[in-house]
């Protein structure tokens, strides 16, 4: 038996970080030099690749369906991202000069114990959203079967309503994920390559969709009638709501970003990404608008997903097109943005045995399948709503990440310290309070308003409004707060005069090799 799980454990690097290989592993450990080869263009492909999906498309449209202009809509998204750029340019900036991932990064101010609330969570809700994406894909691969074999569209159905999904429908999700599944086998040194593939190929499709668009409706048709609806504290709400929105899209990459930071080649490789974010995100969500304003105008109806406008379409070259368009960039966004960041937790959670190309095969498969995602789509609309306002702890994980390095300890961190569970990050049992009340504090008050958005029959009065704001209001409270209480009763242990980073372990190493090198060669 102990053979068996001897052939399971994962590869450890000599010299490798934490007291035992209980503690971390190859993947886990920070980035040695000659694996950091992400460059800027590829964080700007990165992120290209990432704003041109399903949800970024939607996003913008989705704000028009509540009142507002499309111009307001722009403005939303285009200030809710420059917000959230700033904050993953100083969580990423963090990994790029430490070279370890969240799950790692995160003891250091989580406390090592405390830390695992975060990762488990964020797990869940990677696996979750992998399934959810997966389907999406699904859809676009059954637009693209359909242009090339229309038949499809008669297919018998052999499932039985309860089901939730159709035998065309679960043909096609196979498809796409056993498409899928290759990709997740490769490094994230190699993935890159796919996001660079698809910031070429996904952005030409959607502005050839636009063109489409402006031609069969041009915007003074499709766009200039189409004013706010709203006026007054209400428009005022519910822009701040839509801004929180655009802020939500991709909070969790404001706490993850040092997954993919650490791989940087230099600290100022990931400087890029404060523009690049805004703008991208800006532009993609002005196509999402123009296109679903001209579907109004040409079909009738409010096309918000794409996949439905495309099922429209009589000619099939375009559809297939457009739709494979859509099937790669949810390829991309979901390996981006859920299965990867799953895997980095997992090796977390089981260092000896899980690294991050296992742990995206269990995301492939808990996520893909055990989760049931047509299933939770179908009938559980208030699970949907409550994952998406996970954001409540989503503003706070980023804040206190940011005032702890930033402001409390000032860059100056042990690496090496992180990897102890007796090291200088335990605090107190291995939780660090004033990160846990920070958390308690700003979290509360927002839970009325997720009950309500789960449940508009339950009253909660006016803190459904400040759910409209929770992003901001959990990273400004938790920020605050925990600044406050370290300030007050600060955790000296923890304090350093200069900061040990991995770069300083590496060539330590690289000296001591050097060194017996030298002793041989005499010998």
């Amino acid at each position: 038996m102990l053979s068996f799980f001897k052939r399971l454990s994962v590869e450890t690097r000599p010299g490798k970080f934490g007291p035992n290989s209980r503690w971390s592993n190859a993947d886990m450990d920070p980035v040695p030099p000659p694996l950091r080869t992400w460059n800027s263009w590829n964080y700007i492909a990165y992120w290209i690749s990432d704003a041109t999906n399903v949800a970024t498309w939607q996003l913008a449209s989705s704000m028009l369906a509540v009142g507002l202009s499309w111009q307001q809509a722009l403005g939303a998204i285009a200030t809710g991202h420059i917000i959230i750029a700033v904050v993953i340019l100083l969580n990423g900036t963090v990994g790029a000069r430490l070279h370890v991932g969240f799950p790692v990064l995160n003891r250091s101010s989580f406390g090592f114990w405390l830390s695992y609330f975060s990762v488990v969570s964020r797990v869940v809700l990677a696996m979750f959203w992998f399934g959810v994406q997966t389907y999406t894909g699904s859809e676009a691969m059954y637009q693209m079967l359909k242009a090339i074999w229309p038949s499809l569209a008669r297919l018998p159905n052999h499932l039985p309503e309860s089901a939730n999904i159709t035998t065309a429908g679960i043909m096609c999700y196979f498809l796409y994920w056993l498409i899928q599944f290759p990709f997740m086998l490769f490094s994230p040194q190699k993935i890159r390559h796919l996001f660079t593939f698809k910031a070429i190929v996904v952005p030409c499709a959607w502005i050839a969709i636009l063109i489409w668009a402006m031609v069969k409706a041009p915007p003074r048709v499709s766009l200039d009638p189409i004013p706010s609806s709203v006026r007054g504290s209400t428009a005022t709400w519910l822009w701040f709501g839509a801004m929180n929105s655009a802020i939500g899209n991709y909070s969790t990459l404001s706490v993850n970003i040092p997954d993919f930071t650490r791989y940087a080649k230099r600290e100022r490789s990931q400087y890029v990404q404060l523009l690049v974010i805004p703008v991208t995100f800006t532009l993609f969500g002005f196509v999402g608008i123009a296109v679903t304003s001209a579907g109004e105008i040409l079909y009738g109806d409010v096309l918000w997903d794409p996949l439905s406008l495309i099922d429209r379409w009589d000619n099939r070259a375009a559809a297939f097109f457009a739709a494979f368009s859509f099937a790669l960039a949810t390829l991309g966004t979901n390996i981006s943005a859920n299965s990867l960041s799953a895997a980095n937790d997992m090796t977390v959670l089981f260092p000896r045995y899980i690294d991050i190309r296992r742990g995206q095969i269990i995301c492939a498969f808990i996520g893909g399948w055990a989760l049931c995602p047509w299933e939770i789509l179908a009938s559980a609309p208030g699970f949907l709503t409550f994952m998406s306002g996970y954001t409540i702890f989503l503003g706070p994980f980023a804040a206190i990440m940011v005032v702890d390095y930033w402001l409390i300890h000032r860059g100056r961190v042990n690496v090496v310290a992180m990897y102890d569970p007796r090291g200088i990050y335990r605090y107190w049992n291995g939780i660090n309070w004033r990160a846990a009340v920070a958390l308690l504090v700003s979290v509360t008050p927002n839970l009325p308003g997720l009950i309500h958005n789960i449940n508009a029959n339950i009253p909660v009065g006016n803190a459904s409004y400040l759910f409209n704001i929770a992003w901001l209001f959990g990273f400004s409270v938790a920020g605050g707060v925990y600044y406050i209480l370290s300030t007050l009763f600060p955790a000296t242990e923890t304090f350093m005069d200069a900061p040990l980073l991995s770069d300083d372990f590496f060539n330590d190493n690289v000296d001591e090799k050097s060194s017996n090198s030298d002793i041989t060669e005499q010998a």
